[in-house]
């Protein structure tokens, strides 16, 4: 995970106002493709002996010695992003955002033939998380420095970094991180208390002694683990971890010790206080206020109930803020998505659609609505606010991008990430030196010779802006939390809620035992536009959404562009007539039309699409010229 400070551009004006004034409900996506991709990435973020039946085939083994030198087996768990290190506090997040993910959604899940891939991606973190806790008070929650790892470019089957491991212990706490990891353990517990509960049980026994180290041994782990402060600090501190472990340990135990550590550590851990308008690996608050209200729709409360309608209120402050119905509300990009920071933006997107997607679910069980300062917001409205940001990750957005590496026809082709964008060790054995990566493979501009299917990247900019390059780590990097509450967002809106009770205890079903192939995409429906196709280049149109704004219509268009023969399609000029609205995805250069910034070429059967946005029929579409090589 890497940092720096980049200049923002601004969107013309008129486009500002002109995207604002319409919702974001484009073409339907297939949320089933994009959950299986979703699910894969994770498979590429292996550290460790892969097994056999990995089906990420380019990447091998790695990091076999880690701990090694500490006296401890720490091979295995998940590089966090593009990098190969093994931070722990986002790792244990990862793990418990998709564990919730599974516990709400594995109905849906199986019904789709991943259930079982999801929680092998659940295991393999807590696996490693077992191994990292050796003792009752002892937890290594790091293994490799950013400062080391990130001088070099290799693929982790090179590694020649530094592997020290950095462990919190009595006397050098870290309730925050030992906090994560108990709510991490307690959340899969319940995903396999069923399936394995023997399994269960020990996750469990895990979760309750790293809740009481993190309770006992205060302090802040990033004050112990000092190498971790560039790269995860925790602002945030560990008042919010200290509850959202006991709110995951109540959900799996029912234990009332720790609805009693809800209930009288609200106000001084400032779970009842905090209003927020963030959620992610470091800022648990919203989290907790969920998980919290939804013990209390449970009817769980008990004597605490007054304490635990204070969390609801927050809970419900946070989504609204989401909605633009509250007090202070989440910032939106022109295109409408929301927007928090530059860097890796994504990860609040995918964590807060979460949120409004499950409480969504909780609030029609409940027959409730949810209270808003601007007024009443229905379920319906807060899934319909999650769906709409999903499908602007899924490329419904003014740069008709896909951000999931592999899904749709425009993603990113240079992701910053040291695994995919040098070649594969089982095709090219050859060692790539710490420095020899940068010089040979990280400044290359070409796509990464290994694609990181289901990959989910920073994002865009404030004003829906985006640069696939691979030195752009703000916008093109992924990470395992960007992907975690993901794969819950896509089983709920591809597999619909089912009729069930949100609020009944939660029984994740037993996964089958078969293993499902990556469905390929489906093949697009166009509606015929006015356009001009010749044997070796096809333009197709179709109107994907219309709206009134002001009494007047808009209609947006995507045309695809198709390199229909054997050759590399190069120089490709388009002339486009009777075009009154902003358009995307294209560079204009006089009176044509040419390959974006971001592209040069396609090679054969390659695609290209382009939008734009006007108030009358489509526009006319012609080829003037093109070279083939």
């Amino acid at each position: 995970m890497e940092k720096v400070v980049r200049l923002i551009s601004m969107a013309p004006l008129f486009l500002q106002m002109l995207l604002v004034s319409f919702p974001l409900a484009f073409a339907g996506h297939d949320y089933g493709q994009a959950l299986t991709k979703s699910i894969l990435f994770f498979e590429a973020q292996r550290s460790g002996y892969l097994p056999g039946s990995q089906r990420v085939k380019w990447r091998s083994d790695s990091g076999l010695h880690d701990g090694k030198a500490s006296g401890v087996d720490l091979v295995g768990g998940y590089y966090d992003a593009g990098d190969n290190v093994k931070f722990g506090l986002p790792m244990a997040f990862t793990i418990t955002m998709m564990s919730w993910s599974i516990v709400e959604y594995g109905k849906q899940m199986a019904a789709n033939g991943e259930l079982g891939h999801a929680m092998e991606a659940v295991k393999w973190g807590t696996d490693y998380l077992i191994k990292a806790h050796p003792h009752p008070d002892v937890l290594y929650g790091e293994v490799g420095d950013g400062n080391t790892d990130h001088y070099c470019w290799q693929r982790p089957e090179d590694m020649t970094t530094d592997r020290k491991a950095y462990k919190i212990d009595p006397s050098n706490p870290g309730s925050d991180l030992a906090g994560e990891t108990a709510a991490a353990m307690a959340a899969a517990s319940i995903v396999f208390h069923r399936s394995n509960p023997s399994y269960a049980n020990e996750l469990l026994t895990h979760a309750q002694q790293l809740f009481e180290f993190a309770d006992k041994y205060r302090g802040k782990y990033d004050s112990s683990i000092t190498v971790a402060q560039k790269y995860y600090r925790s602002y945030s501190g560990y008042a919010d971890e200290l509850l959202w472990a006991a709110a995951w340990l109540y959900q799996a135990t029912n234990n009332q010790q720790y609805l009693s550590y809800l209930g009288n550590n609200g106000q001084s851990l400032g779970g009842t206080g905090w209003a927020m308008t963030e959620f992610g690996w470091d800022v648990k608050y919203a989290g907790v206020q969920v998980l919290v209200s939804k013990m209390l729709m449970q009817g769980k409360g008990g004597r605490y109930s007054s304490v635990l309608q204070q969390y609801e209120e927050k809970a419900e402050f946070f989504l609204c803020s989401c909605l633009g119905k509250s007090s202070r509300n989440i910032q939106k990009t022109p295109g409408g998505l929301l927007y928090r920071q530059r860097w890796n933006n994504m990860q609040f997107v995918t964590s807060a659609s979460f949120l409004a997607t499950v409480y969504s679910d909780y609030l029609t069980s409940a027959g409730k609505n949810m209270n808003c300062a601007a007024g009443s917001a229905s379920p319906s409205t807060l899934l319909s606010f999650a769906k709409s940001q999903v499908d602007y990750i899924l490329g419904d957005n003014p740069r008709a991008t896909s951000y999931m590496v592999g899904y749709g026809n425009n993603y990113p082709r240079q992701v910053h990430h040291r695994g995919s964008s040098i070649v594969s060790i089982k095709v090219d054995p050859s060692f790539v030196s710490c420095r020899g990566g940068y010089a040979t493979w990280f400044s290359r501009k070409g796509s990464d010779p290994n694609l990181l299917t289901g990959a989910l990247v920073g994002g865009p900019d404030a004003y829906d802006n985006f640069a696939d390059e691979r030195d752009n780590y703000e916008q093109t990097e992924p990470a395992t939390y960007n992907n975690a509450p993901l794969i819950g967002l896509l089983a709920r809106l591809g597999g619909g809620h089912g009729g069930y009770n949100q609020l009944l205890p939660e029984v994740v079903p037993a996964p089958k035992g078969t293993v499902t192939t990556p469905k390929s995409a489906p093949t697009p429906k166009f509606t015929p536009a006015p356009a001009s196709t010749s044997a070796e280049v096809a333009i197709e149109q179709k109107l994907t959404t219309s709206w009134v704004a002001n009494g007047k219509s808009y209609y947006r268009y995507s045309t695809v562009v198709t390199n229909k023969s054997a050759k590399t399609l190069k120089d490709l000029k388009l002339t486009i007539s009777k075009l009154y609205g902003p358009i995307w995805g294209l560079e204009k250069s006089g009176d044509s039309y040419g390959f974006p910034a971001w592209l040069n070429s396609l090679a054969a059967g390659e695609k290209l699409e382009f939008v734009y946005i006007h108030s009358a029929d489509p526009a006319e579409v012609s080829v003037s010229s093109y070279t083939l090589a």
